[in-house]
């Protein structure tokens, strides 16, 4: 009689193993086995982390094995079951993998495929193309749209991590409540005597040392020391959290009429202003989106301002950006050009408001909507349109992996009304929602692309700009990314015809337009994909967006957002419509209170640690894929990561201002926190 020996492994995570009963069938391309109970007499099967194997006996020869069928069921109360993957030894000594990577919830089963990826047009038998669809209908069931604010992309229908299926959640809920996370650091971090006392201003701008905890952060501590420098304010621009609304200013906008009078001194090159742009040296950041946005009024005894400043700055003979000019608002008429000539205090106080103005853009747009939204709506629309078999999902789902989960929980926590966010941001209270809407419609695919993303705000040129590390790692990362996703795409897709021919692939690319960005005109996401180079970039951009732009933008948060003038996370008094009147107790008076200090000091924190057991780029522990070209594919993807890391450190080593965040070794796969 026939024997298989089937090898079923646990998950390693917590709660991963079960009691219940686990049955197995067989199903081959020539009969079925019985379903057979798994389990050894006076042995604790299906613990975690356990590898466990059986003998299946059968009457004859299956022939090949193509499918497994996993059934649990209740022992003495539900438990819930992480199956890591199922190998068949067949009679002949042959080994087939069946990779699961699922959880098995209540009385629940799976069927798996062997871990070999296909396109649908390779399935030729009538029993996987029926396990390929019937896999789809119960995913689209499972995996629903919702809009959670007009105009918002969309998210998945769940108000709760509970809510969520069991595949997609965390495995400890306890560990992203943002709650119980914010009062771990404003513990770790001291300030807990601070924390309701809003309204109540510090003393002075060294009173703020009270709560700035020097953790051995060489970036947060020099950021305090030279945080009123505007070589400080102006690297901020190329290296610090939001280093993605700088450009080329080849024109002046005629709202900001700055005159070459008024700037003349601040010029090093012998040429007047308009002459220096012509020679590519001044740039600009404009706010412009801020403007209308409702500040925060979820606390009727603190009046909170925004302001939707401008500012030009220079690049001087060292090659460093500098202020030239700031105006508070989109209006000239209504508002001042402050200079760096001016007086001191009224110098200062505009470039705080331009810092606030910064962090509502990083944190609401920049952060939120094109790093955390836009990777929710790839994960939905990838688990709706592409099955666990096709090679997109096996190289997708380790850049998904928790994202849907850590969004569900800020939209229930953090962002939602009278949430998190609320506490100490301006932008909070609604605002943030106002802003996420405007800020939709200047979103479009190209500028997810990151060459296209710099080369559209002229900051392309390394020469002009030697010390934008943002661009020149990113650069890189996007560039090893690019060749390892083409690598995989050359090994499935032989022709563009054969792109054109994936009914799911087309169906993903078009689900995440119609549905996930609501078909919006101005997005200008593709709705096919033609050729291999299409989906190269495409799968590209969806990688490089949930690891390498989301670690640039979010774990320098305590770097440079910890030292509270440097990144207020509101303002207490609004912008000032005339020079002269600035002084210190002005400053202290617009800036942050105690409580709503302490508030951001401990969103910054929490926002910037990095997940327990944290999978960094290039890291796939769970083998979706088994074909070794893939593998090889991977190694040389390590490979190129470990190299530009190594070269990152290299640059870094004996510098006061380090820059790592696009450094692979501290990229996380996926947007988890």
């Amino acid at each position: 009689m026939p024997s298989y020996t089937v090898t079923v492994a646990t998950g390693n995570q917590w709660f991963a193993g079960t009691d219940d009963y686990v049955y197995i069938t067989l199903v081959g391309t020539e009969g079925c086995s019985e379903r057979t109970l798994l389990d050894k007499a006076l042995y604790n099967d299906f613990e975690r982390g356990a590898i466990d194997s059986y003998d299946v006996k059968v009457g004859e020869n299956l022939g090949d094995i193509v499918l497994v069928k996993i059934e649990k069921k209740k022992y003495w109360m539900l438990d819930d079951w992480y199956c890591r993957y199922v190998t068949v030894k067949t009679p002949s000594g042959d080994y087939v993998e069946f990779p699961c990577f699922r959880w098995l919830v209540d009385d629940k089963e799976v069927v798996l495929r062997d871990g070999r990826a296909f396109l649908p047009q390779d399935d030729k038998s009538s029993l996987v193309k029926q396990h390929r669809q019937k896999e789809l209908d119960h995913r689209r069931k499972t995996y629903r749209w919702k809009e959670w604010q007009p105009g918002f992309p969309m998210s998945i229908d769940a108000n709760r991590h509970r809510d969520l299926p069991r595949d997609i959640q965390f495995d400890s809920e306890k560990g992203v409540d943002f709650i119980l996370n914010y009062s771990k650091a404003i513990e770790n971090l001291c300030v807990n005597s601070f924390m309701n006392m809003f309204q109540t201003s510090w003393s002075d701008l060294a009173d703020f040392e009270t709560i700035f905890v020097r953790i051995k952060n060489t970036i947060s501590e020099y950021v305090m020391q030279h945080w009123k420098e505007d070589f400080m304010f102006g690297y901020q621009f190329l290296n610090g959290c939001n280093p993605v609304v700088i450009q080329k200013c080849t024109k002046l906008p005629e709202k900001f009429p700055v005159t070459n009078d008024m700037v003349s001194v601040s010029l090093e090159r012998d040429m007047t202003l308009e002459q220096e742009i012509k020679a590519g040296n001044i740039y600009i950041v404009d706010y412009e989106m801020l403007e209308g946005i409702k500040a925060n009024s979820t606390d009727p005894s603190t009046l909170q301002y925004l302001a939707a400043p401008m500012c030009l700055l220079y690049r001087n003979l060292r090659n460093k950006i500098m202020p030239i000019a700031i105006q508070l608002g989109q209006d000239p008429d209504e508002n001042p050009i402050f200079l760096p000539t001016d007086g001191q205090y009224d110098w200062q106080l505009a470039k705080i408001w331009v810092r606030s103005a910064d962090f509502q853009h990083h944190q609401n747009i920049t952060h939120l909507l094109r790093t955390h939204l836009m990777t929710e709506v790839f994960g939905i629309a990838m688990y709706r349109q592409l099955p666990a078999v096709h090679p997109a999902f096996k190289l997708l789902i380790p850049h998904i992996r928790f994202t849907i989960a850590i969004n569900t929980k800020a939209r229930e926590q953090l962002i939602c009304e009278c949430g998190i966010f609320d506490k100490a941001n301006a932008t909070g209270g609604g605002g943030h929602v106002q802003l996420i809407q405007k800020a939709m419609k200047t979103l479009t695919y190209r500028s997810l692309c990151f060459p296209d993303m710099i080369k559209s705000r002229g900051m392309d040129s390394t020469e002009e700009l030697p010390t934008y590390f943002y661009r020149d790692d990113g650069y890189k990362v996007w560039e090893a990314t690019k060749s390892f996703v083409s690598d995989v795409v050359g090994i499935y897709y032989i022709s563009d015809e054969r792109v054109q021919g994936d009914e799911e692939i087309q169906a993903f690319v078009k689900d995440v337009c119609s549905f996930g960005m609501q078909d919006f005109d101005h997005c200008e996401f593709p709705k096919s994909v033609k050729t291999r180079e299409e989906l190269i970039e495409y799968l590209t951009v969806i990688i490089f967006t949930a690891s390498a732009q989301h670690a640039a933008v979010n774990f320098g948060q305590y770097d440079w957002c910890s030292w509270i003038p440097n990144a207020p996370s509101t303002m207490r008094k609004p912008p000032p419509k005339e020079k002269g009147q600035a002084d210190v107790k002005l400053i202290i008076e617009s800036l942050p209170d105690r409580g709503r200090s302490s508030w951001h000091l401990g969103a910054v924190w929490a926002l910037s640690q990095y997940q327990e057991n944290e999978l960094y780029l290039g890291m796939y522990p769970d083998e979706h894929f088994i074909e070794r070209p893939v593998k090889t594919a991977m190694e040389r993807f390590r490979k190129e990561l470990a190299e530009i890391s190594s070269s990152i450190k290299r640059r870094n080593e004996g510098k006061k201002l380090p820059y790592y965040n696009m450094s692979p070794n501290k990229i996380p796969n996926s947007v988890a926190v």
